[in-house]
């Protein structure tokens, strides 16, 4: 990568907005033991470093008058792009129109209306971004316009190098950090700042995080060239990515897959709900990725190192946090559904409230159906304020002889009556 090229991009930029900052955590820093520096992508104009990689491609197209000021510039996205696309339109002066799946957030939708004005058409097609994608590829065609990819391209990949360029000149005078953490979706960011500390940090120092539900970069590097997934879990939109940009895999290939770590999707939440509550950080679900992963490492391997995380994104629909705060119960064990068989006779169900422990909280409880005369079955929520908790309970529940089926893991179940 030229690092001449990176800088001017840099540079470039700051007609837009002034860098992000770097910022030492102390919470996550007391956590592990370690020196935690957040690279606040979350804190651009869209709130998202997507931003750099659509404007360093507009800026160069304008430059080469490869595009022309007559013709349309077109992107799909997952919201992101879309929005960093949208701006860079207006900054410009040119036409743009954004192909976006039809399950992108509401708020993302909103957002990019408002970054890009008068210059942006909107077109909602498609379930997942690899569809819209394809959509907007056949636009282009019809109308001769210019594709501005979300990932896979030279002036992309160069324009999202531009964080590593300020991490470097942020962080104190001499230090290079031990680890680099990077979230992964089409991998754009990942081969650019990658490609940036070639010569900075071993290949060791770099740790990826992917949605345990869109692992594109992990089974690529496992297959050993890219390949394109058959599923994938949209609740990480902005990471969830069906395949790797072929580009992007050429500049990552040579990284053993173990270093790609895959994040459940309930885990992130608990990270989302933390630096909330805690650091009054709004990440959204892709924002939260590289922080999560550093839990999948611990203290053991972190104490005493530099790490830098970057954290790619903010734009967070506030309508998501009931979901995301119940995902995060789970996860962390404090919230657990059962189906409960009850006999029908009086004085049952306060039998079965006695076996509740002092810190057990009934969240949800309603009946299913009567499945046998004498027996009736009831879903029911239990909160609690410690998984160990359920541990005792369930000695309670099996001493009792009361039959129950833990639904809480039960993916089919739980999206039915849950």
């Amino acid at each position: 990568m030229d690092k001449k090229h990176v800088e001017e991009a840099r540079q470039a930029v700051r007609a837009l907005f002034p860098e992000t900052p770097l910022q030492l955590n102390e919470y996550l820093s007391n956590r592990y033991g370690a020196r935690i520096w957040l690279k606040r992508e979350d804190l651009t104009p869209v709130r998202s470093y997507k931003i750099r990689g659509a404007f360093n491609f507009l800026r160069k197209a304008m430059q080469n008058d490869d595009a022309g000021n007559n013709k349309i510039f077109v992107c799909a996205s997952a919201g992101n792009h879309a929005q960093g696309f949208a701006f860079a339109c207006r900054h410009f002066g040119v036409q743009g129109v954004v192909f976006m799946p039809v399950t992108t957030p509401q708020q993302k939708i909103d957002k990019t209306r408002a970054f890009g004005g008068e210059f942006i058409t909107i077109r909602l097609i498609g379930d997942i971004f690899d569809q819209c994608y394809a959509a907007a590829r056949e636009h282009v065609e019809v109308i001769g316009g210019c594709m501005v990819p979300p990932f896979d391209h030279e002036d992309i990949i160069e324009g999202q190098a531009t964080v590593a360029d300020e991490i470097l000149q942020q962080l104190p005078e001499g230090t290079v950090p031990d680890l680099v953490v990077l979230p992964v979706g089409g991998g754009g960011l990942a081969a650019g700042i990658t490609g940036y500390f070639a010569d900075l940090i071993p290949q060791s120092g770099f740790l990826f995080t992917e949605p345990e539900g869109a692992p594109s970069l992990k089974k690529s590097l496992e297959a050993g060239q890219p390949i394109t997934l058959n599923k994938v879990d949209n609740f990480v939109d902005g990471a969830a990515v069906a395949r790797i940009g072929d580009l992007n895999f050429e500049a990552l290939k040579h990284f053993p897959s173990e270093q790609v770590h895959l994040m459940p999707e309930n885990a992130i939440c608990v990270t989302i709900s933390e630096m909330l509550n805690v650091e009054g950080v709004v990440l959204e679900p892709a924002g939260a990725l590289s922080i999560t992963a550093l839990e999948t490492l611990g203290r053991e391997k972190l104490e005493g190192k530099t790490v830098v995380a970057v954290v790619s994104g903010g734009n967070f629909d506030f309508e998501r946090l009931p979901d995301v705060k119940e995902r995060a119960m789970r996860y962390r064990g404090v919230k657990k559904y059962f189906i409960l068989r009850l006999p029908q006779r009086p004085g049952a169900l306060r039998d079965f409230l006695d076996l509740l422990g002092p810190d057990d909280d009934v969240a949800r409880f309603e009946y299913l159906k009567k499945s046998a005369r004498n027996f009736g079955s009831i879903l029911i929520g239990i909160e609690t304020s410690s998984r160990e908790n359920f541990t005792g309970l369930l000695e309670r529940f099996e001493k009792a002889g009361l039959g129950y089926e833990d639904i809480t893991e039960n993916d089919i179940l739980a999206n039915l009556i849950i």
